[in-house]
């Protein structure tokens, strides 16, 4: 695991994109930015945390809502710029209430 880790490309922020997707449906729940700390902490504790550009701070997702995302799996991208987290949401992942993030239809 080490080796990916040492491959990731942080943008020049220090952040990357994860991607939530729900483990059982494959229903992609929401992106959010991750830094090498946030990164750290979802790998050790088995729990989604995620970086808050607004805030300037790590927000564990669901601490104050209870919608909790377990960590299943965390996978790269062929470019190494994007992660994948395959997690168990409790409750529903959007801050808006519903399930998922992805629900303004343009096309």
């Amino acid at each position: 695991m080490s080796e990916i880790l040492k491959k990731l490309k942080f943008n020049a922020d220090g952040l990357i994109p994860a991607i939530a997707q729900d483990v059982e449906t494959q229903e992609v729940l929401m992106m959010a930015w991750m830094n090498a700390e946030s990164l750290s902490l979802t790998i050790s504790s088995g729990y989604a945390t995620y970086f808050s550009r607004s805030r300037n701070q790590l927000w564990k997702k669901g601490d104050t809502s209870g919608h909790l995302q377990e960590v299943v799996s965390i996978t790269a991208d062929c470019d190494f710029d994007c992660i994948l987290l395959q997690v168990k949401q409790t409750g529903v992942a959007c801050h808006t209430g519903a399930k998922n993030c992805f629900f303004n239809e343009i096309k």
